[in-house]
């Protein structure tokens, strides 16, 4: 699509103000990395030239960075440049507001006011309300699609997109919000790509998790902001589907992972062949065959890192598995330099811990943490860290001493 199909022309000055915006929301969590840094140094005329080369019809991707990262699990990553994570949060400002009033509340991935621990709780909601009314006769079908990312059509995505964007968008900058989708959507950073790593990183990884192996016009980067929120877009059919025509009210999803709750077995069954179908015929996506999840509801089941039961929820061993991994390799480096460390190695194992922590204190794990940190952790860390009383995080012992 291009520019002069439209009768508006983009406003220049206002263009170059959002990218600005855009920038300054870009760089809040990430002004340290050496990306950030890099454009930092004459981000001012970067982002003129950025500008102008939208307007122009010039805009496009640079190079990513490709590796494979094992926690939580094996995944590949396709990391933009700084320069093409800007573009993306001046995108997703343009038209995010237009997919929060499309979407349906059981979506909950990459969503403000939404989110892993939003998702479960309200999973954990279901589970409750359902148990308290029909007891053992309610059941937890749990659903997975197949190397989601890799096999999302980007034609079917850009066509659903250009018809929703179409109708709703009202802004007079419509074909600059078409274009730079269009291009995000269809370009090819697997063609594009510095690798980081080694080829061996890749060993194990199935070829329906990774963009080198997807299907002709098939497969969205993990890792770019606007590929969330186009997944989110794309499988949105799939929210109106169990919903509406199925007529499944207790239901969530995040991302590819989803969740429907009924007190009849028999209907929960026969959905699955029907979803499966939809997902076939109207995405060209597939359920995975051996992520195939129901029982009674009563025995608990795994949804978005926790363990869901009736009236608690738990950290999933994953978790608690990638947290012990984390502070024995910390306890290790302690180990090797006889208990002395540099002040970016403390920082890390602080980080690294709190963040864990963040994550697991929203469940019933006091004693997992008291465990951590009391019997894993390695006590010469102590000279460094002081561990608040409900073992919900660490501190650093100076900040305490300094606000005594």
């Amino acid at each position: 699509m291009q520019l002069d199909l439209f009768d508006k022309v983009p406003d220049s000055a206002r263009l170059k103000v959002e990218l600005f915006e855009a920038y300054y929301n870009c760089r809040a969590n990430k002004r340290n990395t050496l990306s950030a840094l890099e454009f930092e140094l004459d981000f001012e005329s970067r982002l003129l030239d950025l500008a102008d080369d939208m307007i122009s019809g010039c805009y496009r991707p640079d190079p990513c960075y490709a590796f494979v990262v094992r926690r939580p699990v094996q995944r590949e990553v396709f990391a933009a440049s700084f320069r093409d994570r800007v573009v993306h949060h001046w995108l997703i400002a343009k038209i995010n507001h237009l997919f929060e009033e499309y979407f349906i509340e059981g979506s909950y991935a990459c969503r403000m006011g939404k989110g892993t621990h939003y998702g479960i709780n309200r999973m954990a909601k279901f589970m409750s309300e359902g148990i308290e009314l029909h007891g053992n006769q309610w059941w937890v079908l749990k659903l997975d699609i197949r190397g989601f990312f890799m096999h999302i059509n980007r034609s079917l995505l850009m066509q659903r997109l250009n018809r929703f964007l179409l109708a709703q968008y009202k802004g007079d900058d419509l074909a600059l919000v078409l274009e730079t989708a269009s291009t995000l959507v269809h370009s090819r950073p697997d063609l594009r790509c510095i690798l980081r790593g080694l080829p061996s990183d890749w060993e194990g990884l199935p070829p329906d998790k990774s963009l080198f192996h997807s299907p002709a016009d098939c497969g969205l980067p993990i890792g770019n902001l606007t590929s969330q929120i186009f997944a989110n877009f794309y499988l949105h059919s799939l929210d109106s589907f169990v919903t509406q025509t199925l007529g499944f009210k207790y239901y969530g999803r995040y991302v590819d992972d989803f969740v429907l709750m009924d007190a009849d077995p028999a209907r929960l069954k026969a959905a699955i062949p029907r979803i499966a179908a939809f997902l076939r015929s109207d995405l060209g996506l597939t359920l995975h065959p051996r992520k195939v999840y129901m029982q009674p509801a009563m025995h608990g089941f795994q949804f978005l890192g926790a363990v869901i039961k009736h009236g608690r929820t738990y950290a999933a061993s994953r978790i608690k598995g990638n947290f012990y991994a984390a502070i024995t390799r910390h306890n290790r480096e302690l180990g090797q330099q006889d208990g002395l460390v540099i002040p970016r190695q403390i920082i890390q194992c602080l980080c690294t811990i709190n963040s864990y922590l963040g994550l697991i204190i929203h469940y019933q794990t006091w004693r997992l943490r008291r465990r951590m940190l009391c019997d894993v952790l390695d006590s010469r860390w102590l000279k460094y860290f002081q561990i608040r009383k409900d073992y919900g995080a660490i501190m650093p012992v100076q900040v305490i001493r300094r606000k005594r």
